[in-house]
C-alpha cells in the first residue's frame, strides 16, 4: 500500500531493517555488519542495535548482538490471530495423518517463503520445516508455485537484477532456465523441486486460491528420497494435494 511521504517514519523503517538483518546465515551481528545488511551508516546501526537491546528485542555481549526471545511475540501473535493459518491447520493435520508425511502452508515474502502452518512427521530435516521458517523462493516448490502466480510483469520485476543462489548442485540458477521452469509451473499448476534446496529432499507443491482466483498461499509435502521418490510423490500425493486445494477454496 502506498504511503504519503509525510506519514513515513524513517527511523522506524531503519530500526526494522536492522532487526530484519538477523537470519540463519548471520545470527550475530556487530554494528559494522548490521550497517552493511541494513543499508545504513554504522553510527545509525549502532544506535538502533542499542535501542532494540534496551527494548528487549536483542541481547549483546558488548560487541555482538543477537535476537532475544521477545521477538517471538510478533510471530506468536500472528499465528494466534491470523485467519489463514487457523483455516489451513485442520487440513494439514488430516493430510499428515493419512500419509505420515510432512505438510506445510507457505506464503511469499519478497525473495523468501515463510511457513505459516505445518503438520506431520517430527523427524528432523535440515530443510527447516518449522513455523516461521524462511526458505529461498527460487529453490523451493512452494516458492516457484507462488512466483508462477504473479503476472508476467510482476515476475519480470521480481527477476530484474536478481542473482539466484546455488544451494546444491541441482539448483536452477541460470535466469533463462528459471524463467522456463516458472512458465512450466504456471502451465501445469503444480511444482516438484528435487534436491534443489537441500540434497536428499523432494517437495511437491500446489497453489491455494480463494474464490476470486487469487493465489493466497501454497500447500506442499516434503519427503526424503528413501521414503518417497519424486515420481511416486507426483503419482500418489498430487491428487491428494489438488483435492485439498479445491476443498479449501471456499474457506479462503
Amino acid at each position: 500500500m502506498p504511503i504519503a511521504k509525510a506519514d513515513f517514519i524513517e527511523g522506524m523503517a531503519k530500526g526494522m531493517a536492522v532487526l530484519e538483518s538477523f537470519d540463519t546465515e548471520r545470527q550475530r551481528l556487530n554494528a559494522t555488519l548490521a550497517s552493511q545488511r541494513a543499508g545504513i551508516t554504522r553510527a545509525a546501526a549502532r544506535r538502533h542495535l542499542l535501542t532494540l537491546t534496551h527494548l528487549g528485542y536483542l541481547e549483546t555481549d558488548g560487541s555482538y548482538f543477537w535476537l532475544a526471545p521477545k521477538v517471538l511475540r510478533f510471530s506468536g501473535s500472528y499465528l494466534a490471530s491470523a485467519r489463514l493459518p487457523r483455516v489451513l491447520q485442520p487440513t494439514l493435520n488430516r493430510l499428515a495423518a493419512l500419509t505420515a508425511e510432512s505438510f506445510s502452508a507457505v506464503v511469499l515474502d519478497g525473495e523468501q517463503v515463510v511457513i505459516i502452518a505445518r503438520s506431520g512427521s517430527t523427524r528432523v530435516l535440515a530443510y527447516g520445516l518449522h513455523l516461521g521458517a524462511r526458505l529461498p523462493a527460487h529453490a523451493t516448490s512452494t516458492g516457484r508455485v507462488l512466483l508462477a502466480a504473479k503476472t508476467k510483469t510482476d515476475f519480470n520485476a521480481w527477476m530484474k537484477g536478481r542473482e539466484l543462489a546455488r544451494l546444491t548442485a541441482r539448483t536452477t540458477v541460470e535466469p533463462r532456465k528459471f524463467r522456463a521452469l516458472i512458465d512450466e509451473v504456471r502451465s501445469q499448476d503444480w511444482c516438484v523441486a528435487s534436491e534443489e534446496h537441500e540434497l536428499g529432499v523432494h517437495a511437491l507443491a500446489v497453489p491455494l486460491r480463494n474464490m476470486q482466483g487469487q493465489t493466497v498461499a501454497a500447500l506442499n509435502v516434503v519427503a526424503a528420497p528413501h521414503r518417497l521418490e519424486a515420481g511416486q510423490m507426483q503419482r500418489d500425493l498430487l491428487p491428494m494435494l489438488l483435492d485439498a486445494a479445491r476443498e479449501l477454496r471456499p474457506l479462503l
